[in-house]
């Protein structure tokens, strides 16, 4: 819980399902498309180690939580120039947790980035210093289902995989408040160079479904340092995706992904 560690935030930031700002200026634009996301409850004080310096968990009810999610990044680009189609465009599926910053900024980290492009992934490890790892991936439509495939290949732990089938149901009209924590989140923390840095990032509201968890056969999220998940996600979700912009830090930043 938040009151069970010595960082507090002067004031939460309220939880909207649109963003706060716009981007007028990005850093960066791509777009996030056949989204699963994949949540399981989890304790704070599991959580808490594995945050950058200067953040602690976000909570809902006292409780965390841990996502997996699976999607198509799509024409990734710098500034205003067009995305890249090639390099700019693969799957991923990333291990991702819930963050809170001093100055109550909402906003997810990530433990791993799996990632079918090498180049991109040696771009981001060596320069921006995020956990991305190169792996064998596909994304397979069948009528309402979708199937994401990820095997790591480098750096490690060599192996590690995921295997995760979704039905897509209806869509999401009224999202409850758990669906909005999970989903609306405005910026990443990270850590670059020895220093907190916070990366804002704009979309429009995400168009949600919510779906079925036909399989999920998964080591990523222990080979991210977290405890293995006991059940079944609390929550499983869909969204064919939305245009991204991402702001300019405060400090230097990386390729951003959600």
């Amino acid at each position: 819980m938040l009151g069970a560690v010595s960082l507090t935030p002067l004031a939460l930031e309220p939880i909207t399902a649109d963003p706060p700002s716009t981007t007028e200026n990005p850093l960066l634009t791509q777009s996030w498309l056949d989204l699963a996301f994949l949540h399981w409850a989890a304790d704070p004080a599991d959580v808490a180690p594995l945050l950058p310096a200067g953040t602690v968990p976000d909570t809902l009810d006292g409780v965390t939580y841990v996502g997996l999610v699976a999607f198509r990044m799509h024409r990734v680009g710098w500034f205003r120039l067009p995305g890249v189609p090639y390099l700019g465009t693969f799957p991923e599926t990333n291990v991702r947790l819930y963050s809170v910053d001093t100055h109550g900024r909402r906003g997810v980290v990530f433990r791993s980035l799996d990632a079918s492009r090498l180049i991109p992934v040696a771009v981001a490890r060596t320069a921006f210093r995020l956990p991305y790892l190169w792996s064998r991936m596909t994304i397979r439509h069948s009528d309402d289902t979708i199937t994401y495939t990820s095997t790591r290949r480098w750096p490690g732990p060599r192996g590690a995989h995921s295997r995760i089938t979704i039905r897509i149901r209806e869509s999401v009209q009224d999202p409850t408040d758990l669906e909005h924590f999970l989903t609306a989140r405005w910026g990443m923390h990270n850590t670059f160079l020895g220093r907190q840095m916070y990366l804002p990032n704009t979309h429009p509201r995400w168009p949600l479904h919510r779906a079925d968890l036909v399989e999920c056969e998964e080591d990523l999220i222990t080979a991210a340092g977290l405890p293995e998940p006991v059940g079944d996600p609390v929550s499983v979700l869909y969204s064919p995706g939305v245009p991204v912009r991402f702001g300019r830090p405060a400090r230097p930043g990386g390729i951003p992904t959600p």
